[in-house]
């Protein structure tokens, strides 16, 4: 990704080790959310294998919580509502992750504004991610 050297700085999340450990080493989304909350990846994990299951509801509502928790973090860092969040950045992922899900599930329940607002948010927060998880 390129900077706009113009434009705000990039906004990197803070990294979550124990929680992306606990992930990493095969420990069920749920039990990680549980113990971390605010832990983005872990709703992703939740909202992907809950849309893969035909799961749409339960997986727009794990996406949702996912983002609400990775918004909240980036203002936190810094970030006002718009600029660049690098896919490149590892604890960015769990929050793309959870707006594309979100966009995913909201197209599959008709929800055609919802779908759009998330496929413009993922495109403009960095395109790689709109690649990467196929949201484009």
């Amino acid at each position: 990704m390129t900077h706009n050297l113009l434009g705000p700085e990039p906004t990197l999340l803070p990294e979550h080790t124990a929680a992306q450990a606990a992930l990493d080493a095969g420990t069920d989304p749920a039990a990680v959310a549980a113990e971390h909350p605010d832990f983005s990846a872990a709703w992703a994990a939740l909202a992907e294998k809950a849309l893969e299951s035909g799961e749409t509801v339960a997986a727009y509502a794990y996406a949702r919580t996912g983002y609400h928790r990775g918004l909240d973090q980036l203002r936190r860092a810094g970030w006002k509502g718009f600029g660049p969040v690098p896919w490149s950045h590892a604890p960015n992922q769990g929050f793309l992750r959870a707006l594309a899900v979100l966009g995913l599930a909201a197209g599959r329940i008709g929800e055609t504004e919802e779908y759009e607002r998330c496929r413009t948010f993922l495109a403009d927060s960095d395109p790689a991610a709109a690649e990467a998880t196929g949201l484009k």
